[in-house]
């Protein structure tokens, strides 16, 4: 049998299992984000082309079930707690989360300052555990956070393996979005700061993304070598203490290690192995 005709049947054979009600409940869903945090139901008809009483009807079960709510009992809709406890549960349930908390938490516990561990998901990087030390500042990044992968410290850890294709095809536009002065404004630029990084074997950043946070990072890599996860601390200052960074760093790259090594990966798989005390700094 040909393989476009061997396709057909398998595509058939998904959509014949398909529930219609199902699909664009889920897809109504995926209709709100950070852009758009609020949708009506004419907006939502209008987009998915259905009758406003199809649409109506599955907002009002998804209101039920608690994944949406109206917004101060008017017309317009947000996502409700129903999904966030999904989102906290798939986070939970992740490998990389159980074998990450209890180093976060040393790693907290020795250095004083919160601790995050972070992955991509395209364009973007997303917080999936977090230890903060007790009475610290308040931060608006808490665990689901999502930040753009280009222009964070952790998103340069999680791009270091991508070579210029591939950022390319990532990153088509010919500027990238800027949300600082550091922000990389090409993507030959990031794929430069991207090979320093690699070479160093961890990332700092001085006030890169927010002007008073620093951050430190460390790559987080599995049994084929491949970029994970990225480990690492948020420090409250604009500048680092000198008299701290190298203890930083140590405690930072010695915890990426110890998690990488949880999953299986070995330094044997590096095309280069990056001595652990690297003095070298690059904001």
């Amino acid at each position: 049998m040909p393989a476009s005709t061997t396709d057909d049947h398998a595509d058939a054979g998904h959509d014949r299992y398909n529930v219609p009600a199902l699909e664009r409940g889920l897809r109504l869903l995926s209709e709100f984000s950070r852009r758009t945090p609020t949708l009506s139901a004419p907006e939502l008809a209008r987009r998915f082309d259905l009758p406003r009483s199809t649409v109506f009807r599955l907002l009002t079960t998804l209101e039920n079930l608690g994944f949406l709510e109206r917004v101060e009992g008017g017309r317009e809709y947000r996502l409700g707690l129903a999904v966030l406890r999904l989102g906290f549960d798939y986070l939970a349930s992740l490998e990389l989360t159980q074998l990450g908390t209890p180093l976060l938490q040393r790693l907290c516990d020795e250095l004083g300052v919160p601790c995050n561990l972070v992955v991509r998901d395209g364009r973007s990087v997303v917080y999936v555990a977090k230890v903060v030390p007790p009475s610290f500042f308040t931060s608006s990044v808490t665990v689901g956070t999502r930040l753009p992968a280009h222009a964070t410290i952790f998103g340069r850890v999680l791009l270091s393996d991508t070579g210029l294709t591939q950022l390319r095809a990532l990153y088509p536009e010919e500027r990238l979005e800027s949300f600082s002065p550091n922000t990389p404004p090409t993507v030959e630029r990031l794929h430069e700061l991207l090979q320093a990084d690699r070479e160093r074997g961890y990332v700092i950043g001085e006030g890169f993304f927010e002007s008073s946070i620093s951050t430190i990072a460390a790559p987080v890599r599995d049994d084929d070598g491949q970029v994970v996860a990225a480990l690492g601390v948020t420090i409250n200052a604009s500048r680092i203490d000198p008299a701290r960074f190298e203890d930083t760093v140590r405690h930072v790259r010695e915890s990426a290690s110890e998690m990488s090594s949880l999953l299986n990966y070995s330094p044997a798989h590096a095309t280069k192995v990056v001595p652990l005390h690297a003095k070298n700094r690059l904001a």
